[in-house]
């Protein structure tokens, strides 16, 4: 394991193999890590996406990575959070040249394939950020190889993973300690970046698909879909895929 502190005192501890960053800075944060603290692993035995999917994460080619954040918000407000990262984590691929987009809830694309995805799990007062990034893969399974990118395929450049780890990690800092007083800035900041904004789409709602037209995002951050000529509020919904 490599211990890595940046210049504004975050300290980064970089393994080689975890069964999952998540559990690992779960335990980190029990044992009083302070907010901000980062765990990243080349490679995860047991890697998981939402819902237990499993998450794919070639070993030296993606970031794997959790985050430890204490929200000073209510309880109620914590959802609002994922939302809030995702953003983050497309702001910083805008600042090296991508035009990232944000998929609600939990999932960031570029030219209409995921290049990200998120993973919250809470604990306690604590929130575990976790991440996966793909950064300078450039081959992919064939079952997500139509539906996956990284920044490298997209750029042609290859990316110093340690580099672009900070400044992931200070930017999802950043924005998670806004979302309680500039929430309402950084949903203005989401939407701009919506990928299903007026799209249809199918949908996984008490394991049935439903087909609908996202209307957009309210305003706790929750997806509004057009159905059967009316809006619904939707806090949660699987399998989420654009049909156009």
């Amino acid at each position: 394991m490599r211990i890595l502190r940046t210049s504004c005192g975050m300290e980064i501890r970089w393994h080689d193999l975890v069964g999952s960053t998540n559990d690992e800075a779960r335990l980190w944060a029990e044992q009083g890590a302070a907010e901000g603290s980062v765990v990243c692993a080349d490679e995860q035995s047991a890697g998981r996406g939402r819902r237990g999917a499993v998450w794919i994460c070639p070993a030296g080619q993606a970031l794997a990575f959790s985050q430890i954040l204490r929200p000073g918000m209510p309880r109620a407000l914590w959802p609002r959070l994922a939302l809030v990262i995702g953003l983050a984590v497309a702001k910083t691929l805008e600042m090296h040249g991508l035009a990232a987009e944000v998929k609600w809830p939990n999932d960031v694309w570029v030219a209409g394939k995921k290049i990200a995805g998120l993973l919250l799990e809470s604990s306690g007062d604590v929130v575990i950020a976790g991440v996966g990034l793909n950064v300078n893969v450039t081959e992919f399974p064939q079952e997500i190889a139509g539906i996956a990118t990284s920044m490298r395929r997209e750029t042609g450049i290859e990316y110093d993973r340690e580099d672009l780890l900070v400044g992931v990690a200070r930017s999802i800092l950043s924005h998670s300690r806004r979302a309680e007083s500039e929430f309402s800035d950084l949903l203005a900041e989401w939407r701009e970046r919506c990928a299903l904004s007026g799209k249809r789409v199918s949908l996984l709602l008490c394991n049935e698909v439903h087909i609908a037209r996202v209307h957009g995002i309210g305003e706790r951050g929750e997806l509004l879909i057009e159905r059967n000529g009316g809006i619904e509020a939707l806090l949660q919904a699987d399998q989420i895929r654009p049909l156009e």
